[in-house]
Order: structure tokens, then C-alpha cells, then sequence
């Protein structure tokens, strides 16, 4: 055969395939091709190698154990080779691996060592007279990279060995590999601070162990599992299993996954039961691995080219595999989030289909360079979501562009903002956005917000799915019959279940039919619940046979919620960042609704302990149409604000040209800058339309006159600026002087509660105090004013006693608010 046969062309390219790739993964970390495809290659390499013996070369990659050692560590040479093992797919091959050893061993039985293959990296430790001298990786498994300080720095490898008897010179391999949940802990921290992120476990263990720093090796998640021996001088147990169990003593962590099994059908169930269990374990595996437990018998059988005939690897279905971004698109979730998703040429992983992918977030996107076009690795584990772990670059089609995260979310077209300092995008309709309607109206229903008691999870969840209610306003048209059929639904097991209920409890007025006919109930549709909140208009209940209380009581707890405070209602908006305490403060300094709906967000930050990310967060939110129109739909059903007022009459000393040219984050405007240019300019409007040489010649710099009017001249920042400036004389025309709004008598003073109150809950008390100026903390200070205590009061109690601060009980507190104006 010529060397420009088909079989010869196609032996040079998987070499040159393989090769690359082994280069990349053993000696860079790096995973050009998935662990599945290079199995796949090798195989086909083999398989013509066999074919061709002529084909077949000394250097070829299929006689090959890793990759070549860095030069950035000093080498070793293994004093026993690191050599690989072969590999089983299927049961076949299994038992003909078996039936090998027993046609050369001819023995009664056969017993194995089964173990997980952990998805790390290799690596030999050497003992002398029990102490830790040197370690090594496999390298090309005659010599490896010496990385002893590295591997000091992993807790679990003892640097001296427990108990006694061990040889004078013991070397142990075994695998280094970082555990899950450790893994997902340190790439969240990474995405958070924009450090790199680790593709996959195996790359996270690989990389750390070849840091030339071991300062940083030790700061990774590192562990270790012991599993073989090099070279030893010195007696050992005659199994291997024995051996791992002397290992043990000596201090080294040994899986306790490992067992002993007999012949084929042994094996093969330690391979089932694994599998099912490894989507839970604490470390990733990729096979399990069966060795002969018989030491002599290991030695009887030897070894071939790379690998011993007396042990193999029996590999799971692959996570990883390769395919093409079709698409990038935008998910919402529950909460907003922005998540980019991957449109994938649909692929075989793991035993499913996978056709999309999660990229988790815009920097993650960012930082792997995916565009669409693009050949990626996908990884999914068990019931993990997919998820793209790397680009295959060189394999890039010419012309894509990087991605760019959109400007308006695709489900409700508001606009998507980035969280300051987090990772995290978020669609700004939060009331609008149908994604995010269920979690919204959780939100609004819940205890601290409008206190609708009864609106669980579950009913939520079937009113939306049946359409009848889209947004929050429509809690407010909900009727005791949509309720009584919701409850009856959910109770139901079946679609004939329901039907047979509601056939018992209801009564047709009108044309015939059958109930089951009319509402056409199919147990094939998922939505059969959320169809039969849709009965007619026919048919009345008989109020004899079915239980009304709990629909009374919610329609009459939601007609109760139509009546709030500002700051429940707020609250309850689901607004990013505005908790209890912020909504609270929003009701005290601005007062109304109105006000807040159409403030430009930099004048929020006038509001004590608000900054600029809140501030943002409010304007956003009140910036979307669609967060107006829900507001709206909320006041045409009747919610009523019953606290409203004027803004506090402190808020005035705060409203101030200077302050605001400071609060917009206008870049090189400091305070001090600020101030002169208010002294300069009458208003907003005249500063809007001057040229940076007059601001120079009203002394500011010249660096800062230009900063002002490059950023003026973006329209956004001078419809802003104009829109701040209006909002500035309107809140000074209605926030009256301070002498003309009286403080409450609780004004200045820190109260703390604790214990139980017989009379009234916590949060109607503390609500109570802060409407009579009071601040309401959670601990015990000097500067604490007094501590009301209820029953079972605690350690703020007695804190407050060691401070000597005042102590009220339940019953001067009610009498002190009764005298107030308060009742409980």
C-alpha cells in the first residue's frame, strides 16, 4: 500500500488529530476535543493500525501514555512506568476482558478490585522511610513534572506516614482531582470578581497542580484518592485490595467506593450501580475501573504496549461532546434574570438530545468567546441543565462577531439592566414581564407586602396558567367561584376526578350536556387544571355540599388589601433592591405615590442610607411602561394609599442645586465643583445651555467644564439633567418648611424589641413606633433609647440590663401609644 492510499491519508490526520489534542490536554489543560470524540478517534486509529500493519509506527499516538512533561517543572523519571489502561464501552467487551484472564489463568474463581475512575489528574508520590520526598505527574508516563511543593499544599497526602511497618521506599498513585461542590463554589467567586473561570473539574485540578506559585495551589479546593503503587522495597499484602486497605492505615484516603467482585456479573453491577449513583457523588468520574485483585495473578498476565492486561476501564456514556451555536438568545426567569441561552444543532450527551445550553451570564459568554456559528464542547451530568464548557476555536467559521447582551428583554420589551458590582442582567419590567409574573405576584401577596392571606404558591400558579390573572390588578377581579373550582382542581388527582366533584357540586341551570363534556377535561393535557377554572356561566353551586370558608376569606383578604401604606404598597412592587426598610423610608421623605412614580432617580439619593444603585434600581423600574401601566390597573381596582402625605419637611434642607449636580455622577463634577457651579448658576436650565469656556470663567477647570459638557451633549444625560432640575423646584414647592410639620414624639430615639407581645405582632409594633419618629433596631447599643420586652425576652434584654437601658413592658407600650394617637 502507498503512502497516499485513503488508509494512509486517514492515519495521518488522526495522528496529527490525536496528537494535538493529547498535547493540549496533558500538557496545557486545555480540552480541544471531547473525552467521547477522542475515544472514538483512537479506536478508529486502532482499528486501521490493525488493518494496515504496515501503517502502524513505534511513535504512533495509540502507543502513547499522556503528554510530554513541561519544561517549566524539572523532570522525573518514573523508576516504574505510569502507564494507561485500556478501554471497555459495552458488557461484551467487559466479560471478553475477563475471559482473557481466566483462559490464562485457569483459575476456580476470579476476583476484581472494581473502583471509580476519577476525572483528574495522575500522579506518583514517593516515600522514604515514610516521608513524603517527592511527587510527580504521569507526564508520558516515563517521565513526569516534578510539582512536590504543589502537592505538599494538598491537605489529604500525609507528609509522613502513620503507624508503622511501611517500606523503605514506598511510591503511591493515585489521583488529585477537585470535588464538586468546591469546584462550583470558587467559578461562582471567579464570574463574581472577573477572574477566570475553570471549565471542568479535571481542568481546575490539572491547573492548579502545575501553578509555579504554590501560594495559589494552596489556595484551590485540591483533594487526592490513593489507588496503585510504583515502585516499592518492601513487603506488601498479596491483593490489591488488601494493599488499598494498608494504604488506608498508612494515612492515605482511599475511596470508599471501592469492591471486591466476582468474575463478569460482579463487575458489570458495580458498573450499574455506580452509574446510578454518580450523579450524587462528590466528585466526577467518567468509568469505573476493574483490576485483579490477585497480585500474583497481575504479574502472571503482564502487560501490552501501554496498558496491563489484568486491568481496564469501563467507561459511562459520554457528558461531553461537541456540536454548533445555531443561535444566542435571551431566557427570563422567575426573578428576571437574564440568562443566555444556546441554540444547539441537536446532539447526543449523556443518552439525551440536548438542543440548548446554558452560557450563565454575559461575562461567561465574554470570557469563552462564544458566537453563533461556533463549534463548542457541551457537558451535562445527570440531570444537570447543558451547559457550553469551551470553543473550539480552530474551528471558527470567518465572519461571526462576538455576542452582545440586548438592550430590551424579549418576552416584554423593558429594558434589560446590569446590577452594579454582580454578575447578574435583569429585565426592569418586573410587573409587566410575563416571565416574571408568578414570582410578582407571590411578591405582592405575600405577608410584609399587601398581607393577602391564603394566595399560596400553588393557586398562583394554576390562576396564571389559566389566564385569569395577568398581573397583579387582576387578584383584585377574582370571584368566589374562579376560587371554590380552583381548590376542587388541585385536590383532584384526575381530569375525571374533578369532573366527579364537580358534577357533586355543582348544578346545570340551563342546556344539557354533561359537565365533563362542556369543559372537555383530557387527562392528556398538562393545563386540564387551569381549563376547568374556566366553568360556565350555567351552572351554580350547591352550597350544601362544598365548603365556601376558604374562598370567603381570601376574596374578603384581598378586598382587606385594597386599603395599605405606601410603603407596603411599594414594598410589594417587587422594585430590585427596595426592601421593607428602603419602602419605609421612600413613604417618610417623599409621601406619595405620584411623587415617587415620576422621580428622576437621582433625587432618591437624597434619602438617607440610599445610594446610587438603588437610586438607579427605582428609576428603572418607574421608567418601564409597562411597571406604569400594572400601577395604574392597581389604582383603577381600587388599591388605596391611606398614609399619604406631604414630603418630610426635612427633605427640604437637602434640595439643593449642589446636591443634585453631585447626585447625578456627572465624572469630574466633586463636591467641591459642585458647589461652584451652583454659586455660579442660578439653575439647572442655565447650566444646561453654557459652553465649557464659561464655566471656566466661573472657575471651575478646565478639565472639568469639558468633562461637564461632553457628557451634556449626550441627549439621555441632558434629558436627564433637565428633568432632575424640574423635579427639584416641584419637590421644593410641596415639601413645607420645617417649623410647619411637627416631629413625632419619638423622634431621634433608637427602640429595640424582643420577646413575644400578647397584644399585637412584632411588625405592628415596630411599624407603630416608626410612625412616631422612632428608628427601630435589632440590637442593643448605648445609643439605644429603650427595649420594649415581651415573653421569653432573651440576651437583648439582658444586654439592655447590663447597659442600663430603659425597659418598657407590653403595657406601657400600648398605653404610651394609645396616648399618641396609636391603637393596637
Amino acid at each position: 500500500m502507498t503512502s497516499n492510499t485513503p488508509a494512509s491519508q486517514r492515519v495521518a490526520e488522526l495522528r496529527k488529530l490525536l496528537t494535538d489534542a493529547s498535547r493540549a490536554y496533558h500538557e496545557r489543560d486545555e480540552q480541544i476535543i471531547p473525552d467521547a470524540e477522542y475515544d472514538h478517534l483512537i479506536r478508529e486509529l486502532e482499528a486501521l493500525e490493525a488493518a494496515h500493519p504496515e501503517l502502524d509506527s513505534p511513535d504512533s499516538v495509540t502507543h502513547a501514555v499522556g503528554g510530554k512533561a513541561s519544561s517549566r517543572f524539572p523532570e522525573v523519571v518514573h523508576a516504574v512506568p505510569m502507564l494507561s489502561l485500556g478501554n471497555a464501552f459495552s458488557d461484551e467487551e467487559v466479560r471478553d476482558f475477563v475471559r482473557r484472564i481466566d483462559e490464562r489463568l485457569r483459575r476456580p474463581t476470579l476476583m476484581f478490585s472494581a473502583e471509580p475512575k476519577l476525572d483528574g489528574l495522575a500522579i506518583n508520590l514517593r516515600y522514604e522511610n515514610g516521608v513524603f520526598v517527592q511527587g510527580a505527574t504521569r507526564g508520558d508516563g516515563a517521565t513526569g513534572e516534578d510539582v512536590s511543593a504543589n502537592l505538599r499544599q494538598i491537605k489529604v497526602i500525609p507528609l509522613q506516614l502513620q503507624g508503622e511497618g511501611w517500606p523503605d521506599v514506598l511510591e503511591v498513585r493515585g489521583e488529585v482531582y477537585m470535588p464538586r461542590a468546591d469546584f462550583e463554589r470558587y467559578n461562582e467567586q471567579a464570574r463574581l470578581h472577573g477572574g477566570k473561570v475553570l471549565a471542568n473539574p479535571r481542568n481546575g485540578a490539572a491547573g492548579s497542580l502545575r501553578q509555579l506559585d504554590p501560594k495559589i495551589s494552596a489556595q484551590r479546593p485540591l483533594s487526592f484518592y490513593a489507588y496503585g503503587l510504583g515502585e516499592v522495597d518492601g513487603e506488601l499484602p498479596p491483593t490489591h485490595s488488601g494493599t488499598l486497605a494498608q494504604l488506608a492505615r498508612w494515612g492515605f484516603p482511599v475511596s470508599d467506593l471501592c469492591q471486591v467482585v466476582e468474575g463478569a456479573d460482579g463487575l458489570l453491577a458495580y458498573y450499574r450501580d455506580i452509574g446510578a449513583r454518580r450523579d450524587g457523588l462528590a466528585f466526577d468520574i467518567d468509568g469505573v475501573v476493574y483490576k485483579l485483585d490477585d497480585r500474583e495473578g497481575q504479574q502472571e498476565m503482564g502487560f501490552v504496549a501501554r496498558a496491563p492486561r489484568w486491568a481496564i476501564a469501563h467507561k459511562f456514556p459520554a457528558q461531553e461532546q461537541t456540536t454548533t451555536v445555531e443561535a444566542i438568545e435571551i431566557q427570563i426567569g422567575r426573578t428576571g434574570a437574564a440568562t443566555p441561552v444556546a441554540r444547539l444543532k441537536p446532539v447526543h450527551v449523556a443518552g439525551v438530545v440536548v438542543t440548548n445550553a446554558t452560557l450563565h451570564n454575559a461575562d461567561q459568554i465574554a470570557r469563552l468567546d462564544v458566537r453563533v456559528g461556533d463549534t463548542v464542547i457541551v457537558r451535562r451530568a445527570g440531570d444537570v441543565i447543558p451547559e457550553v464548557v469551551s470553543v473550539i476555536t480552530d474551528r471558527r467559521p470567518e465572519g461571526t462577531t462576538p455576542w452582545q447582551m440586548p438592550a430590551n428583554c424579549p418576552v416584554c420589551g423593558s429594558e434589560i439592566v446590569r446590577e452594579e458590582g454582580e454578575a447578574v442582567w435583569r429585565c426592569s419590567g418586573e410587573l409587566s414581564c410575563p416571565a416574571q409574573r408568578k414570582e410578582a405576584i407571590a411578591h405582592f401577596a405575600s405577608r410584609k407586602a399587601m398581607d393577602i392571606d391564603g394566595l399560596g404558591d400553588k393557586y398562583i400558579e394554576t390562576l396564571v396558567d389559566a389566564g385569569i390573572v395577568r398581573g397583579v390588578a387582576d387578584l383584585y377581579a377574582l370571584q368566589r367561584d374562579q376560587l371554590l373550582v380552583l381548590k376542587l382542581a388541585l385536590d383532584a388527582e384526575s381530569p375525571e376526578a374533578l369532573a366527579s366533584q364537580l358534577s357533586l357540586h355543582l348544578a346545570p341551570e340551563g342546556s344539557g350536556g354533561t359537565l365533563n363534556q362542556i369543559l372537555r377535561l383530557d387527562a392528556a393535557d398538562a393545563g386540564w387544571r387551569a381549563r376547568a377554572l374556566s366553568v360556565p356561566a350555567r351552572f351554580e353551586w350547591n352550597t350544601k355540599k362544598i365548603a365556601t370558608k376558604w374562598a370567603d376569606n381570601l376574596i374578603a383578604a384581598i378586598a382587606n388589601s385594597r386599603s395599605t401604606t405606601l410603603s407596603r404598597l411599594l414594598f410589594a412592587l417587587g422594585i430590585e433592591h427596595v426592601g421593607e426598610s428602603t419602602a419605609k423610608a421612600l413613604s417618610v421623605w417623599f409621601g406619595d405615590l405620584a411623587l415617587i412614580r415620576r422621580m428622576p432617580w437621582p433625587l432618591f439619593k437624597r434619602v438617607p442610607d440610599i445610594g446610587g444603585e438603588v437610586a438607579r434600581s427605582i428609576g428603572h423600574f418607574m421608567a418601564q411602561p409597562g411597571n406604569q401601566e400594572a400601577i395604574d390597573a392597581l389604582l383603577a381596582r381600587g388599591v388605596q394609599i391611606t398614609d399619604a402625605h406631604a414630603p418630610h419637611a426635612k427633605l427640604r434642607a437637602e434640595l439643593n442645586l449642589a446636591n443634585l449636580l453631585q447626585d447625578l455622577e456627572i465624572p469630574k463634577v466633586t463636591p467641591v465643583r459642585a458647589k461652584q457651579l451652583a454659586e455660579a448658576f442660578p439653575s439647572a436650565e442655565a447650566i444646561r445651555d453654557e459652553s465649557a469656556h464659561n464655566f471656566v470663567t466661573a472657575g471651575l477647570p478646565a478639565e472639568t467644564a469639558n468633562a461637564l459638557v461632553t457628557w451634556l451633549d449626550v441627549d439621555a444625560n441632558a434629558a436627564l439633567f433637565s428633568a432632575a432640575g424640574a423635579a427639584l423646584q416641584q419637590l421644593l414647592a410641596l415639601t413645607p418648611e420645617a417649623q410647619q410639620q411637627a416631629a413625632g414624639p419619638l423622634e431621634g430615639q433608637t427602640v429595640v424589641l424582643t420577646g413575644t407581645l400578647a397584644q399585637m405582632n412584632r411588625d405592628d409594633a415596630k411599624a407603630q413606633l416608626e410612625a412616631l419618629g422612632a428608628k427601630v433596631a435589632g440590637s442593643v447599643s448605648k445609643k439605644t433609647s429603650f427595649v420594649v420586652a415581651g415573653t421569653e425576652a432573651g440576651s437583648k434584654l439582658d444586654k439592655a440590663n447590663e447597659l442600663g437601658v430603659a425597659v418598657w413592658d407590653e403595657a406601657r407600650l400600648l398605653a404610651f401609644l394609645a396616648e399618641n394617637g396609636k391603637q393596637a
